[in-house]
């Protein structure tokens, strides 16, 4: 690798909804594309994560998208498509917006380290190295699916996936699934499998049915929750683990149905299925593991941003900034690790790491 890097003031690292709108704030706040910031984004398209969703993922299905800012989802599609694949909507909807604000976007790119270079930062990728003088963490979870380990899972003889690589019930049509989780993605997987195959959900605590639905006063209570965790050094948890699941249709569908059986979680996996710790046993062909994604951090390992229980301390306005180097933001981390905390959150680290920096506008 070359050892020349390009000087530039802010990179974003992510072209997915934190990032786009870091990106659309710091233009705003009067920074040019190229010598003033640009994004860094892995994926060859735009879309983020999304475009990588599973099929039978609609617009009806997903939690609600919201609008980046300066540009509505409904400028670009009829928002009465429900059917309409969440893989191919949303990237159509991010495609137009980057065009829309000429956003400095490069991809392919991975970055694959950030470190410390006195004043500056060195970023590498697998193409060109950058020296910036802040940075934007916008890489959210998806590359990084979370399975936790249970005795015997090398010995199981059947297949085992997590909802990154889920695609479409139809390949375990007549199979005996597992399906571990209780967040939503488990329970679309489970309503979908179910009804081609036989189905066991196990999760590890019961999961919390809430009514009445999901509303803003409990997500902003729910937000602020995850927030003081990191705000303290803690590892952050999902607002789903502190909100619950909202009653739906499709929910009270799958109970009529049977299919919301919930088995507490197995001690261990055989070759032929899992056991309990009371020693009961059941068999399985496929174990689907909706165990949740951990933040993809790994590039910023040298930075050495976490604390010793591995949580990073957070702080500014919006709990973006990293405690341990100013320099530093994480957007799409935590509390913001929603699209509409993602689009408050991209703002806020806009403007303060400008103000940081002494750049851009006040």
């Amino acid at each position: 690798m070359s050892n020349l890097a390009y000087k530039i003031d802010i990179l974003v690292i992510g072209g997915g909804q934190a990032g786009l709108s870091a990106a659309y704030h710091l233009q705003k706040l009067g920074l040019t594309g190229g010598r003033g910031f640009l994004v860094l984004d892995k994926s060859p398209q735009p879309g983020g994560a999304w475009q990588y969703r599973w099929p039978s993922l609609t617009m009806k299905t997903v939690n609600r998208l919201h609008d980046l800012p300066g540009m509505g989802f409904a400028e670009v599609l009829d928002p009465g498509q429900t059917e309409v694949r969440a893989a191919k909507a949303v990237p159509a909807y991010f495609k137009a917006y980057e065009d829309r604000f000429h956003l400095p976007i490069y991809r392919p790119v991975t970055t694959r380290l950030v470190c410390n270079r006195g004043e500056r930062l060195r970023v590498e990728t697998d193409h060109e190295t950058f020296s910036a003088r802040g940075i934007i963490n916008a890489t959210g979870t998806w590359d990084a699916p979370q399975i936790p380990y249970y005795p015997g899972r090398e010995l199981f003889q059947g297949r085992q996936l997590h909802t990154h690589d889920y695609q479409t019930a139809d390949e375990f049509m007549g199979k005996r699934v597992v399906i571990v989780g209780a967040g939503i993605s488990a329970l679309q997987i489970l309503d979908e499998v179910s009804h081609l195959a036989d189905t066991i959900w196990v999760t590890r605590r019961p999961p919390e049915f809430v009514d009445p639905a999901f509303g803003p006063d409990l997500g902003r209570a729910a937000v602020a929750k995850v927030e003081q965790r990191v705000r303290q050094g803690l590892a952050p948890r999902s607002v789903v683990s502190v909100t619950g699941i909202p009653r739906s249709p499709a929910i009270e569908a799958m109970e009529a149905r049977g299919v919301l059986n919930r088995r507490p979680m197995f001690s261990e996996i055989t070759a032929t299925g899992i056991r309990w710790p009371d020693g009961t046993e059941a068999a399985a062909d496929v174990i689907i593991w909706a165990t949740g994604f951990r933040s993809a951090l790994d590039h910023l390992a040298p930075l050495q941003l976490r604390e010793e229980n591995g949580g990073i301390t957070m702080t500014g306005r919006l709990a973006t900034q990293v405690a341990r180097d100013p320099r530093v933001h994480l957007v799409g981390y935590g509390p913001s690790a929603s699209t509409i905390g993602a689009n408050r959150a991209g703002g806020a680290a806009a403007r303060e790491l400008t103000r940081h920096l002494g750049i851009g506008k006040t």
